[in-house]
C-alpha cells in the first residue's frame, strides 16, 4: 500500500530553515545541540515529518519513469513504512519524535542519497537546505503575489 502524502500547504522558508537547523546541529553537535528545541517548539516534529516526506519518497518510490522491478518495489516498500511509522510518532509523542525523525533522517542521508559532491553529510544537508529553500521561496513568494 503506497504511502500517500495528502496534498499540503508547502513548507514556508522559516520552516525549512527550522527544520534543517535542527538537523545540522544534531548532525555537528550531538543530542546536547539540540537539547529542549523540541519542548520549546511543538510544530518541530511536524516540520521534520514534513522534511523527511520531502527526502525520503522520492528516493523510495517507485518512478514511473523506470523499468519496477521487486528490489524497486520492495524500496518503495520500505520508504512507506519509514514514513508511516515516522508520521504516527510525530502525532503520538511530538517531543520524543523529533530527535528520532531527525536522526532517521540523518540516517537515511547517509546510507542511501550520498552526494558525490559533497563527502560530509552536514554539507550534504546544507546543500538539501538550499534546494528546499529555493522551492520554499518560490512557493510562497508566488502564494504572496495570488493575495
Amino acid at each position: 500500500m503506497p504511502y500517500l502524502i495528502p496534498p499540503r500547504t508547502p513548507l514556508t522558508p522559516e520552516q525549512v530553515e527550522r527544520g534543517f537547523d535542527y538537523l545540522l546541529a544534531l548532525q555537528m553537535g550531538g543530542g546536547d545541540a539540540i537539547a529542549g528545541r523540541a519542548e520549546a517548539d511543538p510544530e518541530l516534529a511536524f516540520v521534520l515529518l514534513r522534511l523527511a516526506e520531502e527526502i525520503i519518497w522520492p528516493a523510495t518510490a517507485v518512478d514511473g519513469d523506470t523499468v519496477p522491478s521487486a528490489d524497486s518495489f520492495a524500496l518503495d516498500e520500505v520508504g512507506c513504512a519509514l514514513l508511516s511509522a515516522l508520521r504516527d510518532w510525530a502525532r503520538d509523542s511530538p517531543v520524543t519524535a523529533a530527535p528520532g525523525i531527525a536522526r532517521s533522517i540523518i540516517r537515511f542521508t547517509v546510507n542511501v542519497i550520498p552526494d558525490p559532491d559533497h563527502e560530509d553529510t552536514a554539507d550534504t544537508l546544507e546543500a538539501m537546505r538550499d534546494e528546499h529553500l529555493v522551492l520554499a521561496h518560490a512557493v510562497h513568494s508566488g502564494a504572496d503575489a495570488h493575495q
